[in-house]
């Protein structure tokens, strides 16, 4: 069977998928530009190479001529690791959490070609999944302005600042550098400094997290951005 977009990937978790049936794309520029362009849904389907149930529907489904015929007609397809890409999985885990569901892996999210997400779920068996493509796509068909409106909605709850989303207030107090050390510091208390990451278990390895242009990308420019929000807020 021919590969799919996914065989040049380096995560482990995204290599056991590149032979599906399904045409997967990694999250990308290609991918989300070519759902603008067919104006098509995009499918993201996130899970990890430990999950029992992400294996489980990949053998019930993903690897099933049937369902993949029916999931590359209608959808953009992206898989994604979550140890590799954190930040991706929180977000979708928010907005399935949301929409009044149960987040977990796998964790399967429909998106407008715009990337906002309007409907999701977990693991579904075969039957259950048809099912859920079909009546998606349909909706997608004949009903997008209805999904256009619950899009919109999920996306102003998902992006409510920290303030308003706890109900904190702001203060009119500086920003000191002793309480950027002060953070710092207590978070280096969590460090694991013999088999790396955080003193927390299970432990997933996120190799990628912990890079330098990663760190900087990912936590340091967010961090300062939070840091001053923290000490604006009672």
């Amino acid at each position: 069977m021919n590969a799919n977009q996914l065989i040049n990937s380096k995560s482990i978790y995204l290599q056991q998928h590149a032979h599906n049936p399904v045409e997967w794309y990694p999250w990308s520029k290609e991918a989300l530009d070519k759902a603008k362009l067919e104006n098509k849904p995009i499918l993201v389907s996130i899970g990890y190479s430990a999950c029992h149930w992400c294996h489980v529907m990949e053998r019930e489904s993903f690897e099933d001529l049937e369902v993949a015929k029916l999931m590359n007609a209608q959808f953009i397809c992206i898989k994604i690791d979550r140890e590799e890409r954190p930040d991706l999985d929180n977000i979708y885990i928010e907005a399935v959490q949301v929409m009044g569901l149960q987040g977990g892996w796998p964790l399967n999210v429909f998106l407008l070609p715009n990337q906002k997400p309007f409907y999701g779920g977990t693991y579904f068996t075969k039957d259950q999944w048809i099912k859920v493509l079909s009546g998606v796509a349909r909706a997608f068909s004949q009903e997008y302005k209805e999904l256009v409106k619950s899009a919109e909605g999920f996306g102003q709850s998902i992006e409510r600042s920290i303030i308003d989303k706890y109900g904190l207030k702001k203060r009119n107090t500086g920003f000191l550098p002793e309480n950027a050390r002060e953070l710092a510091r207590k978070l280096a208390k969590g460090f694991d400094p013999e088999w790396g990451g955080m003193k927390r278990v299970p432990k997933f390895p996120m190799p990628t997290i912990w890079s330098k242009k990663t760190w900087v990308k990912r936590f340091v420019l967010p961090w300062k951005k939070w840091v001053w929000e923290v000490f604006m807020i009672t």
